[in-house]
């Protein structure tokens, strides 16, 4: 019994005749006939009531086209699952992710994935949010992490991390004893701030413009690390995602008053194809970030001042 002699036979009972399956099969009809006498012989049973223009089944015939169908079933199951896999080993997920993103949230999710997909390639940009979004919008990139207030509708969103925005400054710092930081406080002081397009300055900002504020920036860079630096040497005060600075025994994380937090998504193109690779670096992102954090699904983007 084979695969051939299954599909033949399903195609008779499907269509009434040995001619009209032979037909839809686009084989030659006495190639039908021979393979169900072999498959009745291989069987010892009887499967048609053979009239002279139409085919019945027999009551053996019955129970045997119950098999069959989830024979077939199966054996089409496995050719998708097994292709899905074909797709994943020579799959590329090009993902950019904000250098701060790529150094402590991510490492371990990179590993983690590249370890359950051996054979998939992932190349990781990293750059500011504003950047990675026209990067995804230009082809340039498959997906990234983005934040902010607003998104086109060209894209596609799902946030899978909500974190807690702090502002950092040195153990020695008057402001070190503070349990939280009102936000006109934080604005009288010396700011060193990254650059425009970079989520945490975005989100900072906006709060500060809506609360009448405006921030004295006494340095600007891209370089996370270099903020850190010249926190402190004590040339003024930033802030920071809370995981940034929990390992930095120098330094000081304060919330502010009231608390912000800034949910981050993982954002590609709504018409675009998602190739398998790609879904499954989203698939595992989510349900990674949902074991080390509290579940979270789809939801506009936004940002966050607790309240």
């Amino acid at each position: 019994m084979d695969i051939r002699q299954l599909q033949f036979f399903v195609a008779i009972v499907r269509f009434g005749s040995f001619t009209k399956a032979a037909e839809r099969l686009r084989v030659a009809q006495p190639a039908v006939s021979m393979a169900m006498k072999r498959l009745e012989e291989e069987l010892d049973l009887v499967l048609f009531n053979r009239q002279e223009r139409k085919v019945s089944l027999t009551a053996e015939g019955e129970i045997f086209l119950r098999h069959a169908e989830k024979i077939l079933e199966e054996v089409a199951s496995t050719e998708t699952e097994m292709e899905e896999l074909r797709g994943l080993a020579k799959g590329e997920v090009r993902v950019g992710i904000p250098p701060m993103m790529s150094a402590y949230f991510f490492p371990q999710i990179i590993r983690d994935f590249s370890n359950r997909y051996p054979e998939l390639h992932l190349s990781v940009s990293g750059e500011g949010a504003s950047k990675i979004q026209k990067m995804i919008l230009d082809g340039e990139l498959d997906m990234g992490v983005i934040a902010g207030a607003s998104f086109p509708d060209t894209l596609e969103l799902r946030r899978f991390l909500r974190e807690e925005v702090i502002v950092c400054v040195p153990k020695n710092h008057h402001l070190a004893e503070m349990e939280r930081l009102p936000l006109q406080e934080f604005a009288r002081h010396p700011l060193i701030f990254y650059k425009e397009g970079y989520y945490l300055r975005e989100l900072v900002f906006d709060v500060m413009r809506g609360a009448g504020l405006n921030p004295a920036i006494r340095f600007e860079t891209n370089l996370y690390t270099l903020v850190k630096s010249l926190i402190r040497k004590g040339m003024g005060i930033s802030v920071f995602l809370r995981m940034v600075v929990e390992e930095d025994d120098d330094l000081e994380a304060i919330p502010l008053d009231p608390p912000l937090y800034l949910d981050l998504q993982i954002a590609w193109k709504k018409y675009g194809y998602l190739s398998r690779a790609n879904r499954a670096f989203v698939d595992f992102l989510l349900e990674q970030s949902a074991r080390a954090h509290q579940p979270v699904g789809s939801c506009p983007a936004r940002l966050v001042p607790a309240g």
